[in-house]
């Protein structure tokens, strides 16, 4: 829902190549605002393949139908009929509605930090805007700075792996009252 851009693929799967290395999660969390309730899909194409500790071929599919059948009872009815909602006409123009209204706080964010001479990234198809942190802070020391001078949170890089690290991720999840609330506050402490 996020993603505007025709270019760009909506699926993994739509990548060369995907089946071979790839797994697709997809949830009503970030869309449909079902954080918490746990309603989802995922998809582990039959022919994936990875290696045990032995070095043998393992078929990925087959030890997550096993997990999923032993260890889960699915999804709960309540939850289920909330997601067949969304998929009413009244449920997806209230999420087109709330996804715009997060991409409206995604372009606050993109536009406040870049006008602060704050490098960031994202915010464009997605709800998230990744910043350089400024003054060659690590993503910890980021994050601890804008805790402690802003009292504003958000996500080291790091969390993300190695190639994360360098880089802080804000959220466009939140009110509009507090999303230009932490800007200011970022602002008025790390312009460059």
């Amino acid at each position: 829902m996020y993603i505007t851009d025709p270019s760009l693929p909506h699926s993994i799967y739509e990548i060369e190549g995907a089946r071979d290395c790839a797994i697709e999660f997809r949830s009503f969390s970030k869309n449909a605002g079902f954080t918490g309730t746990r309603c989802a899909l995922t998809v582990v194409p039959k022919t994936l393949t990875g290696k045990a500790a032995d070095g043998s071929d393992v078929e990925i599919w087959k030890l997550w139908n096993r997990r999923q059948s032993t260890k889960f009872n699915g999804v709960s009815y309540i939850v289920q009929c909330g997601a067949e909602a969304v998929y009413s006409e009244e449920g997806k123009a209230q999420i087109q509605a709330l996804v715009n209204f997060y991409m409206e706080n995604a372009a606050i964010i993109r536009e406040k930090l870049t006008a602060a001479g704050i490098e960031v990234f994202g915010g464009e198809n997605a709800p998230y805007v990744w910043v350089k942190t400024p003054h060659g802070l690590s993503s910890w020391d980021f994050f601890q700075k804008l805790l402690e001078t802003c009292n504003v949170v958000g996500t080291p890089g790091s969390g993300f792996g190695a190639a994360g690290e360098g880089y802080f991720r804000i959220s466009a999840f939140n009110s509009r009252e507090n999303v230009e609330e932490a800007m200011r506050r970022i602002v008025e402490k790390f312009k460059v």
